[in-house]
């Protein structure tokens, strides 16, 4: 799909702003209203746009805890284990890497009871060989936007 500079813009908007409006990116980029739409709906027709969501400070939910987990795994079950540790509901992120790990996850918990735990599940995985895992002090930066441009 060839995205071109009003797609762009729109989703700069949706980005900044999920709720915002069609009339207001519509005034703001001088097209129609029935323009925005039609375009928002071929953005996610095409997969471009997946889905309108929150960004939750988890944190101030509760889950001060969060750690990087690097995995090394028996490689004919990679995709095994990732779809295994991909299903528990406090990963935020499973990533298939190169180097001396296989696999790397993002997760968040409440306590260091609940981290002990997760591990110990983890590791009674037959295919998960080792685990080393980093708590994370401090987030200096996190997004899941990039920008939108050529």
């Amino acid at each position: 799909m060839i995205i071109d500079e009003l797609d762009r813009k729109i989703l700069e908007f949706l980005q900044e702003d999920s709720r915002i409006s069609l009339k207001v990116i519509a005034e703001n980029t001088g097209k129609p209203v029935s323009t925005i739409h039609e375009r928002i709906k071929k953005l996610l027709k095409s997969g471009v746009l997946k889905k309108f969501t929150i960004l939750a400070d988890y944190g101030k939910l509760g889950y001060g805890v969060k750690v990087l987990i690097l995995i090394n795994v028996d490689g004919k079950h990679i995709i095994d284990v990732e779809n295994y540790v991909s299903q528990h509901p406090n990963v935020q992120a499973v990533y298939d890497i190169t180097g001396e790990f296989d696999v790397a996850v993002l997760a968040a918990f409440k306590s260091m009871s609940d981290l002990d735990k997760f591990v110990k599940w983890l590791l009674q995985n037959p295919f998960i060989k080792q685990t080393r895992t980093s708590i994370i002090f401090r987030v200096v930066k996190e997004t899941v936007h990039l920008p939108i441009s050529d």
